[in-house]
């Protein structure tokens, strides 16, 4: 039965019947906790990926591949990332599937993309939140593309390693910099990492930068005061 849903997978695009996909869900669902059931399913998914499906059928894909997905999909995942019409669903699913693999991909991806794509690769980069990602994400910062030095800046914060603090306090300064630096603030704030944290608030309190930034700056330092408590 399984079978069969697949061989309908292959035929799948907008508008077709989606029953035969919930056998798919269904499968997915079942195989929690099933090493080698899950193996088989990503196998299968997998196949369908590489051939030459609807870009519904996968997005359908890409989305179970999320759940499913180990190191063995990053390479037919990675093939996507360059596509406009699927990037954003490959993003998704490498974001979703653990292990250096998938980061290694898309930290590879930012120099093999377009600046569009790329924004949407950074933002994967700090959703997963792994500081390995830094090295790659630091010329970004210094892109020409001023949306692509913004995402980058986001993603430092996201990640808010004391790594990614040094690269935000070197980059030239802007409304989106700052934001990044409080963000990584209350990253180290929140894994205690108080000095670090403290050390980015005090730079961030001085005269010359906006009020609300330095309004921000002085309760992080205040926060950083109080757990040292």
């Amino acid at each position: 039965m399984l079978s069969e849903a697949f061989e309908e997978l292959n035929k799948f695009d907008w508008g077709t019947d989606k029953a035969p996909l919930a056998i798919i869900d269904d499968a997915i669902a079942q195989s929690h906790g099933n090493t080698t059931a899950r193996k088989d399913i990503e196998r299968q998914l997998l196949k369908a990926l590489d051939s030459d499906i609807s870009r519904d059928a996968k997005d359908y894909v890409c989305r179970k591949l999320a759940i499913v997905g180990t190191a063995d999909s990053v390479p037919s995942l990675s093939k996507l990332l360059k596509i406009e019409g699927h990037s954003h669903m490959a993003r998704f699913a490498l974001e979703r599937i653990p292990g250096p693999e998938a980061t290694r991909a898309l930290s590879d991806a930012l120099n093999t993309v377009n600046d569009a794509l790329r924004v949407g690769v950074i933002s994967s980069i700090g959703s997963r939140q792994d500081a390995t990602s830094v090295a790659a994400l630091i010329p970004m910062l210094g892109s020409s593309n001023a949306s692509v030095v913004k995402a980058a800046a986001v993603a430092l914060g996201q990640i808010g390693s004391k790594e990614a603090a040094s690269a935000l306090a070197k980059a030239p300064s802007s409304s989106a910099i700052f934001d990044a630096q409080l963000t990584c603030a209350e990253n180290l704030l929140a894994n205690k990492q108080l000095d670090d944290a403290k050390k980015i608030y005090q730079s961030l309190s001085v005269d010359n930068l906006p009020r609300l930034v330095r309004l921000a700056a002085t309760r992080g330092i205040l926060a950083c005061a109080a757990k040292q408590a």
